[in-house]
């Protein structure tokens, strides 16, 4: 165990060093660069020439790295170029914002599609077998953006149901309610987009599984059908949804752009759009290394999951078995 981990730490190190090695180089690489943000029309040569000097900026890029990386170990993610703010206080209250999107969409996700693709697994060609066949078509077929728009042109403009867009009316910030209410049409499209996946891959699992022998075995000794599924099938039937659930992790913190920017939700998602727009450079870097590290943590807890669901799986050998 205590290998495993020290294994995995010095590997995250090394894939979050090159993340942020290969960002840095590319943001330098973009037409421009950084610098071209930070200029006020009219501005003079030597007025720029100091401009730069006080960013650091006339460095070498090397140095300019290694400055960044020092200040980033100690907790300080720069300062945005055009206005000078602490990048922390720019994407820290869009994590939140997206943390209750994403997280009210995975669960209500994964509360409905997994025990749908048991039930369909057991239930091969049925009704509810080829209705969740027909929403996953339109999961990964429909655009969510355009599944968002007409949303809000039914539910918001049309029959003024449900707000149009934001995270709170004006004069309703912090209520629960009206966040609930605001919640619905997002949640909505992300659900369905996750579904598309979550029901097929929970089926398809489970259809292999309930294939082996052992369950064979265990249906030919007189064993419960219920305990069949819940106590021999699932348990390996799961690994698979793990790791899709692992590699979404990373959605609970970078958000959904395209949704977050149809509904205006003050998210990560939508940060990352309008701060590519506006070339601030600092402040993409910051939110690819935040996604990064959930990446690299969402990883760590699939090998602990996998070895908590089949404990025949070995830490350190993901999918492996031990003799």
């Amino acid at each position: 165990m205590t290998e495993f981990f020290i294994r995995r730490t010095l590997q995250s190190v090394l894939v979050l060093f090159l993340i942020t090695l290969v960002t840095f180089g590319l943001i330098h690489a973009a037409p421009g660069g950084p610098f071209q943000m930070m200029l006020a029309p009219g501005l003079s040569p030597e007025a720029m020439k100091v401009q730069a000097h006080n960013m650091g900026l006339d460095q070498p890029l090397p140095m300019q790295y290694l400055h960044w990386l020092g200040n980033l170990l100690q907790g300080d993610l720069g300062y945005t170029f055009k206005n000078h703010v602490p990048i922390g206080q720019v994407i820290w209250p869009t994590v939140k914002n997206t943390f209750i999107l994403m997280g009210v969409a995975w669960l209500l996700t994964l509360i409905i599609a997994i025990p749908w693709g048991i039930y369909n697994s057991t239930k091969e060609y049925s009704l509810s077998d080829q209705t969740a066949s027909f929403i996953s078509y339109i999961g990964f077929a429909m655009p969510t953006f355009w599944f968002g728009i007409i949303l809000q042109q039914i539910f918001s403009i049309k029959l003024d149901w449900l707000p149009l867009a934001d995270m709170y009316a004006m004069d309703k910030e912090g209520q629960l309610g009206d966040l609930m209410m605001h919640l619905i049409l997002p949640v909505t499209v992300l659900t369905l987009s996750f579904l598309a996946a979550y029901v097929k891959y929970s089926r398809s699992s489970m259809m292999e599984v309930l294939d082996k022998d052992y369950i064979r075995t265990a249906r030919a000794k007189g064993v419960r059908e219920g305990k069949v599924i819940y106590k021999h099938a699932l348990r390996n039937a799961l690994i698979p949804v793990i790791t899709i659930v692992a590699l979404d992790l990373p959605l609970l913190v970078a958000g959904a752009a395209l949704t977050e920017s149809v509904f205006n939700w003050p998210g990560m998602g939508r940060l990352f759009v309008q701060m590519a727009v506006a070339r601030e450079y600092s402040v993409l870097m910051a939110i690819t290394l935040l996604t990064a590290v959930i990446v690299i943590i969402g990883n760590l807890i699939a090998d602990l999951l996998y070895a908590v669901v089949d404990p025949r799986v070995q830490l350190g050998k993901r999918g492996g078995r031990s003799a």
